[in-house]
């Protein structure tokens, strides 16, 4: 649908939708740049305050991906105010008051609507140096591909809501989604990388296509490397595996290639689109174990090198 919209230019506009960027950058001066970006989604836990902290965090995300620091957001609530208890909603705005309060953002105000379903997220405004964005166009052949968030929370949550989801598991998800990209983001301002994305709606595969389409290359990703959540390939072979999935098998299409030893199980959780994910950075060789050092100092719940940058077809991924 975008197609038939033009092109927007503008000599300050650094990054938009052409792209596919994770946020969009405007230089504002010389030594400053906003990183924009919105983002709000249907309840993905039963618990109200954890669905709050949880859209927050991924709100966040998009602008920490492009290597910013949000500062300021805007809550967006839909919420069926005559068929579900107000306590409900204040719970879910104080999970995002929470998270935001962590993360050292402002919430300035919002926008409420009287909807049947609800939704709840942020559109969030951050800052970086002009000089200093990190986009998902500088992948280069012999990159390192690293991931600082196991994968697997859209096969859990599916599971959670037919009750075929173990109590703890739910939980590491939970507290995985709810974990701040910030540390990522600020080892990689410190190491210095080529490229970055967070993993979100698209999937892992999905958003690394994107990348490589971006940035001219392909990726090799290795399926034994890549971390997962507690028991999501059991999950996943259950049946517990979303329509999301398949639309990001479609979106890639002939250009994702699995290896024949790669179970149909993983195959699924590396289509499964993630909420609150993690970043994915591409790094050069030499700087790849300062990288991991940088993610482990600051506790990102994982630092996993999990494919590499190599030449060939734009956007092609072929998992190992």
């Amino acid at each position: 649908m975008l197609r038939q919209f033009p092109d927007i230019a503008h000599p300050d506009l650094l990054v938009g939708i052409n792209t596919r960027d994770d946020a969009g950058v405007f230089r504002v001066r010389e030594d400053m740049a906003l990183v924009q970006t919105v983002d709000f989604f249907t309840p993905i836990v039963d618990d109200p305050y954890w669905y709050g902290a949880i859209a927050a965090a991924n709100s966040f995300s998009d602008v920490y991906a492009m290597g910013g620091t949000p500062v300021t957001a805007l809550n967006l609530v839909c919420f069926p105010i005559d068929n579900a208890p107000a306590e409900m909603l204040a719970d879910i705005l104080r999970g995002g008051y929470d998270k935001a309060q962590e993360a050292g953002v402002v919430i300035l105000g919002g926008h409420s609507v009287d909807d049947p379903e609800p939704k709840y997220g942020m559109a969030v405004t951050g800052v970086i140096h002009p000089q200093k964005v990190v986009t998902n166009t500088g992948a280069a052949p012999g990159d390192a591909l690293v991931l600082t968030k196991p994968l697997g929370t859209g096969i859990i949550t599916t599971a959670a809501k037919f009750d075929e989801c173990p109590p703890d598991v739910l939980e590491e998800a939970i507290r995985v989604m709810a974990t701040l990209n910030r540390g990522a983001a600020e080892a990689m301002q410190e190491v210095g990388v080529h490229a970055a994305t967070d993993v979100t709606g698209f999937g892992l595969i999905g958003h690394l296509h994107q990348m490589a389409q971006a940035s001219g290359v392909a990726f090799r990703l290795f399926s034994r490397e890549i971390p997962l959540l507690p028991e999501v390939e059991r999950l996943a072979m259950q049946g517990n595996t979303t329509r999301g999935g398949s639309l990001n098998r479609e979106y890639v299409g002939n250009l994702l290639q699995f290896a024949e030893g790669v179970s149909p199980a993983i195959q699924h959780v590396l289509l499964d689109p993630q909420t609150s994910g993690g970043l994915v950075i591409a790094v050069a060789r030499e700087r790849v174990d300062t990288l991991l050092s940088a993610l482990r100092v600051r506790q990102t719940p994982c630092a996993v090198v999990i494919g590499e940058v190599v030449e060939g077809t734009p956007g092609q991924i072929v998992v190992e």
